[in-house]
């Protein structure tokens, strides 16, 4: 008489940095890091969910944890539907406002040589021959907001990472998608932060929220509990800040223009 072996426990798989992992119809990105000892969620600007895990993590724990989490995700999704972006467009004609460091700026078209975009006498220059090709007018413009936040940016950076206790690091303004601003380790000696254009129409203290928000992250990756703590040391009324940035930040100008404009021709006059 034959006797059957005992089934073999089935091995738990671990999920993969990368990987797409669906849970009760939801679609998250994972994101292992082997400096994480918990599991977290971010719901990103555009809607889309990532779970955050440490290294060796079994699929079924996070799963789990995402079921866990079901309640705290629809909220976050609701919150950001209510917040939906209403970003307006720019067709780059006479008294368009333009904001910078809070305050409104109408659209002056010159015909004066010299840069093609400046700020002047409370008016935003712009060439008359760049404003004839919404392109190149979003190019221009879009380029003097980059080169008047650095030069901003440069000149507080040094204070908040005193303040913070932390090296500063490279500082460059550039589009950074859906984000305010981002820090990386390693291209630098003290890494590199990267500030988006769109954030320099928004109230100074704001910017200097989202500078302190990136410089927190030399010294704790994530958003979880010890980031708070050491942003809300740096600025005790970061939750309020951030309330305003979700408000504010969602009626900014991120470089849209009307579609299907292309060069505008003059009439000779």
């Amino acid at each position: 008489m034959s006797t059957s072996r005992p089934p073999r426990p089935a091995t738990s798989s671990l999920v993969v940095d990368g990987q797409e992992l669906t849970v009760d119809g939801r679609v998250l990105c994972v994101r292992i890091s082997t400096r994480r000892s918990k599991l977290g969620l971010t719901v990103e600007r555009d809607g889309s969910l990532i779970l955050r895990a440490p290294g060796a993590c079994e699929t079924e724990r996070a799963e789990a944890f995402v079921r866990e989490s079901k309640r705290w995700i629809d909220d976050k999704l609701r919150l950001r539907d209510e917040l939906r972006p209403v970003h307006p467009v720019r067709s780059f004609t006479d008294g368009e406002t333009y904001r910078y460091l809070g305050r409104e700026y109408r659209l002056l078209l010159v015909d004066e040589p010299g840069e093609p975009v400046r700020l002047s006498a409370g008016r935003l220059r712009l060439d008359k021959a760049t404003a004839t090709d919404v392109d190149a007018a979003r190019r221009a413009v879009t380029g003097w907001y980059r080169h008047a936040g650095t030069n901003w940016a440069e000149g507080r950076l040094q204070p908040w990472a005193a303040r913070m206790d932390v090296s500063e690091p490279e500082v460059t303004v550039r589009d950074v998608g859906r984000r305010w601003g981002t820090y990386r380790k390693g291209r630098t000696q003290n890494g590199e932060m990267a500030l988006h254009w769109a954030v320099f129409q928004l109230p100074s203290p704001l910017v200097n929220y989202v500078i302190a928000h990136e410089l927190a992250h030399i010294r704790v990756a994530g958003h979880g509990p010890d980031y708070w703590r050491l942003l809300r040391r740096a600025i005790p009324e970061c939750e309020q800040l951030k309330a305003e940035l979700d408000e504010m930040g969602r009626r900014v100008w991120l470089g849209d223009v009307p579609q299907g404009i292309g060069p505008r021709h003059s009439n000779g006059e």
